[in-house]
């Protein structure tokens, strides 16, 4: 069953996100307090409300609990944005991302809960939402209309073996041009040494190669 994503707050950065999601086929449910941007993307997500989230009856009504992820984009009060990160994750929401607004409102939305805390607006949100859609990777640069650079926690399957096993270049035609460890990145990659779980590899290929890979590990 596909995931489906709520979006809190249809400022710059939650539109991007919520037709960002919207476009690659996923259910998206849009919520803002205010009419215009509600109308704005109704007709460009599953479903849009026009809802004030700070009032806890409102929240259940909406069925964020059923959701696997909230994006709670809201970046005119601080208040709201605490409060709706905060019922997301009390509503048992696997996967909660906040816009923060500072470093102390992005503190404050880690200490209720924020899975992920995002300083971003509409370019960032494009990307926050093809990285979502990409199921898995940690960054998601599209280099072209058909390519992109992405950024892979090492899978626990992929742990004590090396690139050479793996063999990614000859299965997707996908290369790996470095590895991340910590700060720390590796540009000339040995094929024979063992990958560990504390590692990030940056592979580059077609989106639909990419996507495969994303595909065949689940």
């Amino acid at each position: 069953m596909s995931k489906q994503y709520a979006v809190i707050g249809l400022g710059k950065f939650g539109f991007s996100v919520a037709t960002t999601l919207a476009q690659a086929g996923k259910e998206v449910l849009a919520v803002d307090k205010d009419a215009e941007p509600v109308q704005e993307i109704a007709d460009l997500v599953t479903y849009a409300a026009r809802a004030d989230i700070t009032d806890s009856r409102v929240f259940a009504s909406l069925g964020i609990s059923n959701m696997d992820v909230v994006i709670v984009g809201i970046s005119e009060n601080m208040e709201s944005s605490i409060l709706a990160t905060l019922q997301a994750k009390e509503a048992g929401v696997p996967l909660v991302i906040a816009k923060g607004m500072s470093q102390m409102h992005a503190n404050i939305l880690k200490k209720v809960g924020a899975d992920r805390v995002v300083m971003a607006e509409s370019e960032t949100g494009i990307r926050l939402g093809k990285s979502l859609i990409s199921g898995g990777f940690q960054d998601f640069f599209m280099l072209s209309d058909s390519f992109s650079m992405v950024e892979l926690p090492v899978p626990e399957e992929w742990t004590g073996h090396n690139l050479e096993e793996l063999d990614l270049r000859k299965k997707y035609s996908i290369n790996v041009i470095a590895v991340k460890d910590g700060e720390d990145i590796r540009v000339t990659v040995n094929p024979k040494t063992l990958l560990r779980a504390e590692e990030v590899l940056i592979l580059i290929g077609e989106n639909k190669e990419l996507a495969k890979l994303m595909k065949n590990r689940k």
